[in-house]
């Protein structure tokens, strides 16, 4: 077990003890002899750490944005969803914990062995269904009675949203997510053993007047491979940019080129009153701060890039580049 670290305060006020007397220096000695126990649980193993469990619930607040704007859209009514607790507990403890009967979703997410659950409260599940059929979203429990068509529409409601998971794991691990079981009892899911470990998201979930959880169970076992893209470190060093590859290069390069410029050349400019704008009139000379001599002025995007000189071209009016501008520096170099 490491060693405890004292804080600056903790060590003054300790010091302050020992010379008023407070505390006895042989006390501490006595105390330090006692072996501190720390009690742990076999059944409940720890096997993902908290920095790993703050890399799940950040992957996860961004998929719950995600499935908001989906269901938003789909469902055509107010949908919020967000993160409530992000827990590691046994696979059994899980099965306890959600209804009798509920929508339950098994999903496999290849590369990654295993499968995991989505279970959606029955509430929750019947506000979506009324919504697809055109009603305002109200929930009837009554689950033990889907129908084939029932079973079809949320079906394929949930499978739809399979895209948002895979955006949002996509900065950790490439899954291919496949919606491969629909069940409504939980006692027919035998995943993983009991003991197992597993990790399970909540999300608070509101559809119009309806409310209700939404939860996910990851187990270990499906999350063991990309562990250690779960930690902070891992996420700092991808915060750079990666290499691009050559062909990457070549085919930014060849839609740079295709994209559209606008080129204008400037005769020269002028500045007058306004009294003398009022008065012009048909035939009147404005004097220019061009010199005939000097080269003229040719911007890219409003933008100067080259000193040119007029000219003519098969008849068409026409300039010839003398010099590029560097750094936008008017000066020729």
């Amino acid at each position: 077990m490491p060693d405890e670290v004292l804080s600056q305060s903790e060590i003054d006020a300790l010091l302050s003890a020992l010379s008023s007397g407070e505390m006895d220096a042989n006390q501490l000695k006595e105390e330090e002899k006692d072996k501190k126990v720390k009690v742990y649980d076999f059944k409940r193993a720890l096997r993902f750490s908290k920095d790993q469990i703050r890399s799940i619930s950040r992957i996860h607040d961004n998929f719950a944005r995600l499935l908001s704007t989906y269901f938003s859209a789909q469902l055509r009514t107010y949908v919020d969803i967000d993160v409530a607790s992000v827990d590691q507990i046994p696979y059994e403890e899980f099965i306890r914990s959600i209804p009798t009967m509920t929508i339950l979703n098994v999903y496999s997410v290849a590369p990654l062995d295993g499968r995991i659950i989505f279970e959606f409260n029955p509430n929750i599940a019947y506000a979506m269904l009324d919504r697809i059929l055109g009603g305002k979203g109200n929930s009837v429990n009554k689950i033990d009675t889907l129908t084939e068509i029932e079973t079809t529409l949320m079906s394929q409601l949930f499978e739809k949203a399979l895209d948002n998971l895979q955006e949002a794991w996509g900065t950790v691990a490439e899954i291919d997510p496949i919606l491969e079981d629909f069940e409504v009892n939980p006692q027919f899911l035998q995943l993983v053993s009991p003991n197992e470990t597993v990790v399970v998201v909540s999300l608070n979930t509101t559809i119009g007047e309806s409310s209700g959880m939404i939860n996910i169970c990851i187990p270990h076992v499906v999350l063991e491979p990309i562990i250690p893209k779960l930690s902070v470190h891992y996420w700092m060093q991808n915060e750079n940019p990666k290499e691009r590859k050559p062909e990457e290069y070549e085919s930014i390069s060849r839609n740079i080129k295709k994209a559209p410029m606008n080129l204008s050349v400037v005769l020269g400019k002028s500045s007058i009153t306004v009294e003398e704008l009022l008065f012009l009139d048909k035939e009147d000379t404005i004097l220019l701060d061009q010199a005939i001599e000097d080269p003229l002025l040719l911007e890219v995007d409003q933008v100067p890039k080259f000193f040119v000189q007029p000219g003519k071209k098969k008849s068409k009016i026409a300039v010839q580049v003398l010099n590029e501008i560097k750094g936008g520096d008017y000066d020729d170099e």
